[in-house]
């Protein structure tokens, strides 16, 4: 993880402050990159103990297209609880629904993004194609003197992709994300990690992601997020037959929070370890070997389905979330 301790120290060099919605001033820098080759292993930090648990709890609760800080903390995972029930601007959201309420956050655009089309009445090939495609006529209307149709389905993005692979690999568009305008209103916390592009290899049987972030929290963020992608692209891989190779993250801004810097600046005396290695269970069937295409098992895993072996870290680190 040398590439992470560079990037902090890049923030660091030639970043600038800059003031946020949170009131802790960041350290931030427009454009970053970092690149993994997971055949050299899991790009767990290593500088400091990775809440690997958390993580990859969180993952799950996108899978399942969780909206409830209580069912992320059932996975293990406690990092929405001051988002869902401790934000000012949030609490006093008419959308939001009560006690740890999100709202539509990450895994509600990723399993169920909320799609819609108004087609003319008269339009019977489109409204055909519609309907053939899923949607579902819901309701007729008059717009400016002109007969309409409402038509609705909820879109599962992540299947979609995985559906693909399986299907077309050598398609360049297997795409996914969460940055629904019409909804950004309604969440606890626009999405952060907004875009996922899936880029398998039909002839090496390698598979690759790229990953996009508008937003990134280094100190706290970037070890999450790199997890739980790495992860997804793995378990991904095993649903479709394909290795995982290259995960490529980008962020748009890339920050420390100033109270941050204890933690961050002790990282960068420590030497990194071995990169570990990610194991899933063998629970979760493998296409490779069972030529059995079963992508319901990505609403099946559970945490415990995810193990990291070899895994040495420094002594633990932590620091305050901003909300």
């Amino acid at each position: 993880m040398k590439q992470y301790l560079d990037l902090v120290q890049n923030i660091l060099d030639a970043g600038s402050w800059q003031e946020n919605r949170t009131g802790v001033r960041t350290r931030s820098l427009p454009g970053a990159a970092l690149r993994f080759d997971l055949r050299e292993g899991f790009p767990a930090v290593t500088t400091k103990r990775l809440a690997f648990k958390a993580a990859v709890g969180e993952l799950v609760g996108f899978l399942r297209g969780s909206r409830s800080a209580a069912e992320f903390r059932e996975l293990g995972c406690r990092v929405w609880d001051q988002n869902a029930n401790e934000n000012a601007q949030w609490l006093a959201n008419p959308y939001r629904l009560g006690e740890d309420d999100l709202g539509p956050v990450y895994g509600v655009q990723w399993r169920a993004w909320p799609a819609y089309k108004v087609l003319a009445a008269d339009a019977l090939a489109q409204r055909q194609d519609a309907t053939s495609r899923g949607y579902s006529e819901v309701s007729a209307f008059t717009e400016n003197g002109q007969d309409k149709v409402l038509l609705y389905k909820a879109v599962d993005q992540l299947r979609q992709c995985l559906d693909t692979i399986h299907s077309n690999p050598s398609d360049r568009r297997i795409i996914f994300h969460g940055w629904n305008w019409a909804q950004i209103e309604e969440m606890a916390l626009p999405p952060c990690h907004l875009l996922y592009q899936f880029l398998p290899n039909a002839q090496t049987r390698e598979i690759s992601l790229c990953l996009y972030i508008r937003s990134n929290d280094v100190g706290l963020g970037t070890p999450f997020n790199l997890t739980e992608g790495a992860a997804l692209l793995h378990l991904v891989g095993r649903l479709t037959g394909y290795t995982p190779r290259w995960f490529s993250y980008f962020i748009g801004d890339a920050h420390i929070y100033e109270n941050h810097l204890p933690m961050l600046e002790e990282q960068l005396t420590r030497t990194p370890y071995p990169a570990p290695q990610l194991k899933l269970s063998d629970r979760i069937p493998d296409f490779a070997v069972t030529g059995k295409y079963e992508p319901e098992w990505l609403e099946r895993v559970e945490p415990g389905d995810f193990t990291l072996e070899g895994y040495q870290h420094h002594a633990p680190l932590t620091a305050p979330m901003a909300v």
